[in-house]
């Protein structure tokens, strides 16, 4: 097939887009002449694969050198973001710009921000926030334009998320750059109005690298209830999550904010009363999404369990202190961390199954009367006689 017929089109799967190549025959067409497809062909944006971006890597070459409107396979942005994922580990965890020698802060020119804004590391990055969005909007975690991201590139910078437009629908070039104070860096959308409070959080936990913000039903179920979910019941949930609740403030406010960041020294995710649920990662952003399923998952599974009509049961504390141990492991805090197995797996504040029943009032609770009783009992005679 002449290579001047072929077009690619987007077909998109469930979590990734990916270029297959595709033919139209709507009708016949003649071939162009040499010099007209040889402009098809110079018009026509480069496409660049997993294996091209490999052997610049090798090559030592930079990866801005990539033309501006080229097309990346799905392996070719991969093998970008496994890129950013290196550096990141060997920045200490936090993506530091390609586009300077020194990391980037609220400080550097904001020619080198815009810069950094349109690298491979920082489009891999800001794809990777439309994908996470994706998710969350697939999984109904958030409704509307509900819900924010944000992740850690700079000693004080941060990309994160626009305001009013849906997670599931979000685009790269939507994703906007602020500093730790919320001041907006670079982005032609706005950015989301909750920004502080994952700023608080990265500022409040140094190993906080990425933030996700969403309205989980079940999780956000409890939030609204003011109940944290029992523990000692599925090992996931204990290794990778350690949860709190912050009490409710007005959304996007800094108090908010700080009452969030207040609970991260020792938790990574925080139930926000009467409102949704927020987590913080020390690895990356699909670790703090992770965090998001994991707790959905288990809330939901606690609230079928309570519906069965038999107690749950539990860990030992014993069992518990060895999943604590992996946890402790992995660096993932939790304020258990050193108790006695005699002060784990404490479910107080849970009672499944209780039910609301409004005590008999003391003033209607009256005593036998024999006289009145006697006075109903000649009246229903005399009304029973005069029927006859």
């Amino acid at each position: 097939m002449p290579p001047w017929w072929m077009k690619y089109i987007i077909i998109r799967k469930q979590h990734r887009h990916e270029l297959e190549p595709a033919f139209t025959f709507a009708k016949p067409v003649s071939a162009p002449s040499r010099s007209g497809a040889q402009r098809l062909i110079q018009i026509m944006p480069a496409v660049i694969t997993a294996r091209e971006i490999e052997e610049m890597l090798a090559k030592g070459e930079d990866l801005k050198s990539l033309p501006a409107d080229a097309i990346l396979t799905p392996s070719a942005k991969d093998a970008l973001r496994d890129h950013a994922n290196l550096r990141r580990n060997a920045n200490d965890g936090r993506p530091t710009s390609t586009t300077t020698a020194k990391p980037l802060s609220s400080k550097s020119p904001k020619a080198e921000l815009e810069a950094f804004m349109k690298s491979p590391e920082a489009l891999a990055l800001k794809a990777q926030l439309c994908d996470i969005g994706r998710r969350l909007w697939q999984r109904e975690y958030v409704d509307g334009n509900g819900g924010n991201i944000a992740i850690r590139v700079g000693e004080d910078i941060a990309i994160c998320t626009p305001t009013l437009v849906s997670k599931g629908f979000m685009k790269p070039e939507d994703m906007c750059l602020v500093d730790f104070e919320g001041n907006q860096l670079c982005g032609t959308k706005r950015r989301t109005s909750e920004i502080l409070m994952h700023l608080q959080i990265m500022k409040r936990q140094p190993k906080a690298v990425a933030t996700c913000h969403c309205h989980p039903p079940y999780s956000t179920g409890f939030a609204v209830a003011g109940v944290l979910p029992p523990t000692c019941m599925i090992p996931e949930f204990e290794v990778f999550a350690s949860v709190a609740i912050a009490p409710y403030r007005t959304p996007g406010t800094p108090e908010m904010g700080q009452l969030v960041a207040d609970l991260v020294d020792k938790h990574n995710t925080i139930l926000m009363a009467n409102h949704g649920v927020v987590s913080w990662s020390h690895n990356n952003l699909e670790d703090a999404y992770f965090k998001m399923e994991i707790l959905e998952a288990y809330c939901r599974t606690i609230l079928v369990t309570a519906q069965v009509g038999k107690p749950a049961k539990t860990m030992t504390p014993n069992q518990l202190q060895d999943l604590l141990k992996i946890k402790q492991s992995l660096g993932i805090p939790d304020p258990r961390h050193g108790l006695k197995e005699c002060e784990l797996c404490d479910n107080d504040e849970w009672r499944p199954g209780v039910q609301c029943a409004l005590p008999a009032r003391p003033e209607l609770a009256a005593a036998y009367d024999p006289d009145a009783e006697a006075a109903v009992r000649a009246i229903t005679d005399q009304i029973l006689a005069q029927l006859k």
